[in-house]
């Protein structure tokens, strides 16, 4: 008897692992700046998508990647996310940020709009200019 319930618990098991997970689509693309300087070993990068419908309140954030950076501009990154948090009518983008110590040091000042519908040029150009 054990035998046949745990041959129904993994005939179980398997078919809830075969039914397709939510499919992420992604976003690639790059940082850059125009300044012509390097950025210290201590600098990070953080770059997300957000959901920017609503003025009076803050933007939703589908996804965000966030870390040291490693190299110099271009600086990759890489964004994923559930295409059924998309929302007809919404309006998305991405921005990005450079802090050193905890300092910011470059952000994005132009507003970067994404469609999500497939149609976004890859990879994405992100522009940071220097903060003030």
């Amino acid at each position: 008897m054990k035998k046949l319930t745990l041959l129904a618990m993994t005939a179980l098991l398997g078919a809830c692992q075969s039914m397709s997970p939510a499919t992420k689509t992604s976003l690639d693309g790059e940082v850059f700046y125009l300044q012509r300087i390097a950025l210290p070993p201590t600098a990070t990068l953080s770059v997300s998508l957000q959901d920017v419908s609503l003025a009076d309140a803050p933007a939703v954030v589908l996804d965000e990647q966030k870390g040291p950076v490693k190299g110099q501009v271009p600086l990759p990154f890489h964004l994923s996310y559930d295409p059924a948090q998309v929302k007809p009518g919404h309006r998305y983008a991405v921005s990005a940020r450079i802090e050193v110590d905890g300092q910011l040091m470059f952000i994005t000042t132009e507003h970067h709009a994404v469609k999500l519908d497939g149609s976004d040029p890859q990879p994405l150009k992100i522009r940071v200019d220097a903060a003030r």
